[in-house]
């Protein structure tokens, strides 16, 4: 029996394990799927697996009926359409649908909440013909409540489990999309971002994740955290799905107006797709700094011999590694609390202006979702998980004061004679890093970053390499993640889950 499929009773003669929107769109063009049964086939597999890896919150009752409109219209337009039409895509549970599915952030005291309208993301996804397949589960208020709490755990569905080693950790925040698509629970998925939370759980779960320039991809009618740093982007199985998924999200939204204007200028003519090139990392001059990020292993590990063994790789396909390279200043965006001060200033005035703007809700601000949380304790697990970083924020005393503008000072500082100076001195193309370890300085100025698998530990347990550049620089990232990608080719779907069934 096929790795990842593990005892699939679909009477599918065309098994969507493992294929990619491109296999996808040919078996629909070729009759041998319609886009009714691979939704079915996913709703099918959440059914059955969800019990145990707890990745998705809640399917779309309007999903079927999506996905039959796809294919009546397929059938109209032959294949005049687009590549993401009759897809199946799962978005993570802060990212606002106007439907019958909640936006809760994965928190009981949004359960009910109504939205005035589609995110802007979600509003491009329908546009494309996609279908709005469910919730995928996260860290609750991404990751943003309680420093106690564990990566992947939310009140609405539990802990999060990673479907290559279920006593790993699955990272996050964006942990339910990238455990459904590693686990083939649904074709592609959309995470956020504000530090990590697409690009660690991507790493992890052997997904390919594109974290994109902040402004790229519209931030309204998402749950969030600061407009600073905030980002979405797709969480997919190859880098040419996540691509695909990119070119259809990016783009101008009047309701985020200032942000996507600034973006849309890196916004390449004929889109993302024309940078899938195989040749990508000829001519690519990649940073590498060994200590502290590839320091961390311990030499001769089976990490270790891995990267060494990618380094060769990018050696060999024509990229200049510019190696053993000094973290400067940039190192103060990992010993200053900087970050940290900044963003609960943000949070407290974003959440409450995302709050205020719901059509229907039961909190209208962070206060009253503190007091939910203490009404609410034993659901929400406020004694073991705590919730000391929401009652940070609300001690913060907005934009004016001395201590967030002497933070935005030294991230601004970090960022500007750090690294942007970094990669411009230098003539870099890309920044190489190991797993999640670039995210805040990647972060701090708003900075895109690609994630793609890199191997799996002794205990099966997947890590990805990240590709960090400037603002704008997805075109050189992409060439750089695929060229690495085709070359290496690594992710595997998860073992076998059918012995943990019932359990």
């Amino acid at each position: 029996m096929a790795a990842g499929r593990c005892g699939d009773s679909d009477p599918l003669s065309f098994s969507p394990i493992e294929k990619t929107v491109s296999d996808l769109q040919l078996a629909f063009t070729r009759k041998q799927l319609t886009s009714k049964q691979l939704t079915e086939f996913y709703l099918a597999r959440i059914e059955r697996l969800n019990p145990v890896l707890r990745a998705v919150i809640e399917v779309n009752p309007d999903a079927i009926s999506q996905a039959e409109e796809a294919d009546r219209e397929r059938r109209r337009l032959g294949n005049a359409v687009g590549e993401l039409h009759g897809i199946p895509v799962l978005l993570k549970d802060n990212i606002g649908t106007k439907d019958r599915l909640n936006t809760s952030a994965g928190s009981l005291a949004l359960v009910g909440s109504v939205v005035a309208r589609d995110a802007g993301v979600v509003a491009r996804l329908r546009r494309a013909g996609a279908v709005i397949l469910g919730k995928a589960s996260l860290s609750e208020w991404a990751h943003l409540r309680g420093s106690d709490a564990p990566s992947g755990w939310c009140a609405r569905t539990g802990q999060g489990k990673n479907p290559y080693n279920l006593s790993a950790d699955p990272c996050g925040s964006s942990s339910g999309s990238a455990i459904s698509v590693a686990a083939n629970l649904a074709a592609v998925s959309l995470g956020t971002e504000t530090d990590g939370s697409i690009i660690c759980p991507s790493s992890m779960n052997a997904v390919v994740g594109i974290k994109p320039t902040v402004g790229l991809t519209s931030r309204s009618g998402v749950v969030p955290i600061t407009p600073r740093q905030d980002t979405i982007g797709p969480m997919c199985r190859t880098v040419s799905d996540a691509v695909k998924v990119l070119d259809v999200i990016v783009g101008f939204d009047p309701y985020d107006a200032e942000a996507t204007t600034e973006a849309s200028k890196y916004i390449p003519a004929g889109g993302y797709r024309q940078f899938l090139r195989s040749d990508g990392l000829r001519g690519k001059r990649l940073g590498i700094i060994r200590d502290p990020f590839f320091k961390k292993f311990s030499n001769g590990s089976l990490q270790d011999r891995a990267f060494a063994g990618h380094f060769n790789t990018l050696r060999e396909k024509g990229a200049i590694l510019v190696d053993n390279m000094e973290m400067g200043i940039m190192s103060e965006a990992y010993t200053s609390d900087w970050e940290t001060e900044a963003m609960m200033t943000d949070f407290k005035i974003a959440l409450n202006a995302y709050l205020k703007d719901l059509v229907v809700s039961p909190i209208r601000s962070l206060e009253d979702a503190i007091a939910f949380n203490n009404e609410h304790a034993v659901a929400e697990k406020i004694e073991e998980y705590k919730q000391d970083q929401f009652l940070m924020a609300q001690k913060t005393n907005g934009t004016d004061s001395p201590e967030y503008r002497s933070a935005l000072q030294g991230l601004t500082n970090i960022n500007t004679n750090g690294f942007e100076k970094f990669m411009k001195r230098n003539k870099l193309d890309a920044l190489v890093t190991p797993e999640s370890v670039v995210t805040t300085i990647l972060a701090i100025g708003g900075h895109p970053g690609i994630s793609v698998p890199a191997g799996y530990s002794s205990d099966g347990v997947p890590f990805g390499i990240c590709f960090g550049g400037l603002r704008g620089s997805e075109p050189k990232l992409i060439e750089i993640a695929y060229a690495f990608e085709q070359a290496t080719r690594i992710r595997r779907p998860p073992p076998c889950l059918e012995a943990h069934l019932g359990k």
